[in-house]
């Protein structure tokens, strides 16, 4: 079976579509009222559900429920997914007092840095020190990880936790990593993200 991230992307996007319908009462749904939610056509809806074997009834249309929990169970949210955070600024720091991670099934187990100032074992989510994290990886089995370090660390920390069992990483560091093999890496860089909304809200103003 092949997927595309994008595939995936919408998946989340019809799962929290779905949560708001069912918030309105609705019970059942066809495709046209998924993608008019979401912003995709009818047809897009559908060969995303095929590509996970939903099919649903041409003239009963989709029940909210059932396609819910198929999809909570496609995106691992049907066992609660256990997180570190590495690198305890600015960044992570946010992203570890973030309580909105707890309702999607996502705990964040410790955060973890080098400096042994920002060390606090008895802090709600514990941060530990760095030298730690193999140790802890392995104990808990944490599978994802979040790396809010400098750019100069990333890689070396990466390559660390890989071998310590890690399988994906979310990297907010400002340059793209290796990924070493079975670890799969997402890249954040709110830098460029931003400048592409700056260029584009300019463009839309001198068009005005």
């Amino acid at each position: 079976m092949i997927t595309t991230k994008n595939c995936i992307i919408r998946l989340s996007r019809y799962k929290n579509a779905l949560y708001r319908l069912q918030a309105l009462g609705f019970v059942k749904f066809f495709s046209d009222n998924l993608a008019d939610a979401v912003g995709v056509t009818a047809a897009v809806v559908r060969k995303d559900f095929s590509v996970f074997g939903i099919s649903g009834n041409k003239k009963g249309g989709y029940q909210i429920e059932t396609l819910l929990e198929k999809l909570n169970s496609i995106l691992g949210k049907d066992r609660l997914q256990k997180v570190v955070v590495i690198g305890a600024g600015h960044i992570g720091s946010a992203l570890m007092r973030y309580r909105g991670f707890e309702k999607e099934g996502i705990k964040i187990a410790a955060g973890f840095d080098i400096d042994p100032s920002k060390v606090n074992r008895s802090s709600p989510v514990p941060i530990l020190p760095l030298e730690e994290i193999k140790g802890f990886i392995k104990s808990h089995g944490i599978k994802i990880a979040v790396l809010t370090v400098p750019d100069i660390a990333a890689q070396e920390v990466v390559d660390i936790i890989s071998a310590s069992g890690i399988k994906g990483v979310l990297n907010f560091a400002p340059l793209r990593l290796k990924s070493p093999e079975g670890c799969i890496i997402n890249n954040v860089n709110l830098e460029i993200e931003l400048e592409n909304l700056i260029y584009f809200v300019n463009v839309m103003e001198k068009t005005k």
